[in-house]
């Protein structure tokens, strides 16, 4: 079943302002086709990492790359519950989240990289499974998350604009750092 509300952007009323640098990431065309292709180049870019590589922070108090996947996996979990109660038709508020909190309370860097690439997996075929299942209706439907209205919609595309911002940030910020240490390791092996 395509559903013809995930081929074009959400409008403005759909979503809080902030989140608009998200949705402007992600490529036009139909949003669900986005979300299965990602994963695929995600877990790519962070297998290069390794699991020595996974502590890597950018910058003191800046998160581990372990950190960023465990919180882009929070992200999805609780972006996609918003759109499973709006889906059903929910009528009360639904909390905000405070992403530093999550990550603090998550210790993402007493695990292995490897585990959480297998969690944020099954978290997006998760993701997948409700979005392919919702009908334009639903994904119109409006929740209030964090004081602002949003629908399903929106949330799709915010998953896919969150991931690709996380993902550029990893090739910009840590990948460098990468390649730095990988660089000294072979000058202090020659």
């Amino acid at each position: 079943m395509r559903i013809q509300s995930l081929t074009t952007r959400p409008t403005g009323d759909e979503h809080s302002p902030y989140y608009g640098k998200y949705i402007e990431r992600v490529p036009e065309g139909d949003v669900f086709e986005t979300l299965e292709s990602q994963l695929q180049r995600t877990v790519e870019l962070l297998d290069t990492f390794g699991e020595t590589g996974g502590a890597l922070r950018y910058a003191p108090g800046k998160w581990s790359v372990k950190e960023v996947v465990g919180h882009i996996t929070d992200t999805e979990r609780i972006f996609t519950y918003r759109a499973l109660c709006a889906a059903r038709g929910e009528a009360g508020p639904l909390p905000g989240f405070d992403e530093n909190a999550y990550v603090a309370g998550a210790h993402f860097d007493a695990r292995t990289l490897n585990s959480l690439l297998g969690e944020i997996t099954v978290v997006r075929r998760a993701t997948l499974a409700l979005f392919r299942n919702l009908d334009d209706d639903a994904l119109g439907r409006r929740v209030s998350a964090n004081g602002v209205p949003i629908t399903p919609r929106a949330i799709a595309w915010i998953i896919a604009g969150h991931e690709l911002h996380h993902a550029s940030l990893l090739r910009e910020r840590y990948l460098p750092l990468l390649a730095e240490r990988s660089g000294c390791a072979a000058r202090t092996h020659a």
